[in-house]
């Protein structure tokens, strides 16, 4: 086991993410590591939001991986097979979950988790990733701004252990992350993409010239979103150049 094979407990800590980044910087940190906390002061989501969360009641983790043997130009692959092995989690316990490009974790229309991937480049390789992943458990009142959350005690009406939750996502992900290893990439790129939020559905979007209808067809290995429109054009976005219209 190469993901949870060493675990790093803080009771508290401003980011999970922020403190896998001090440890890589002052310690020689085994691949694989998990730094967990119950409560995150500062816990950071994509650029510009903030990740709420209870105290003691969900998973807040980040994982320390060195894919070394990925080209800079293949890095969203990771992001795929941490956002597919949350949904292998997820399914052991209710049946339906999708992920809402580029990774953001739904249960029908509400929002269960969120991941923010940070890459360290050295010339042609990755040195290193940071895995943060913030997945709603136990908690069942969220007083943020947040529009749509949700937790898997709220959809099933079970308390969880939260230890027993973190071991058997670092397995799922474990899995996961030995496909990348063995260069089973495009079992995690199919599985991705079936996975996808809104998939072949004709729904509404934004983008810099308006509003207008239109399906998710596939992602490109960069990570870019392939939406064709109504009029038959396939357009292509990048992080933040989309938005969904609910």
């Amino acid at each position: 086991m190469i993901i949870g094979s060493n675990l790093i407990f803080v009771k508290n800590l401003p980011s999970t993410n922020t403190h896998a980044g001090h440890l890589l910087k002052t310690n020689d940190v085994p691949e694989g590591t998990i730094i967990y906390t119950n409560y995150q002061s500062a816990g950071r989501g994509q650029p510009g939001n903030v990740w709420e969360s209870e105290d003691g009641k969900n998973l807040l983790i980040s994982i320390i991986l060195y894919p070394i043997f990925l080209a800079p130009t293949d890095q969203f692959i990771i992001s795929m097979a941490i956002s597919t092995g949350i949904c292998d989690f997820l399914r052991k316990y209710i049946p339906v979950c999708s992920i809402k490009w580029p990774n953001d974790i739904y249960i029908n229309n509400d929002k269960i988790a969120g991941i923010l991937i940070e890459n360290s480049l050295m010339g042609d390789r990755i040195e290193h990733s940071i895995a943060g992943i913030g997945l709603n458990i136990n908690q069942v009142k969220f007083i943020s701004d947040a529009p749509n959350p949700v937790s898997l005690k709220q959809i099933t009406g079970v308390n969880y252990g939260i230890t027993a939750c973190i071991s058997q996502l670092a397995s799922d992900l474990d899995k996961r992350y030995r496909q990348l290893l063995s260069e089973n990439y495009s079992q995690i790129r199919n599985d991705y993409i079936s996975d996808l939020y809104r998939l072949n559905e004709w729904c509404n979007f934004k983008d810099s010239e308006g509003i207008y209808t239109g399906r998710i067809l596939s992602v490109t290995d960069s990570g870019r979103l392939l939406i064709e429109k109504k009029s038959g054009i396939i357009a292509e976005y990048s992080f933040k150049e989309i938005g969904f219209i609910p």
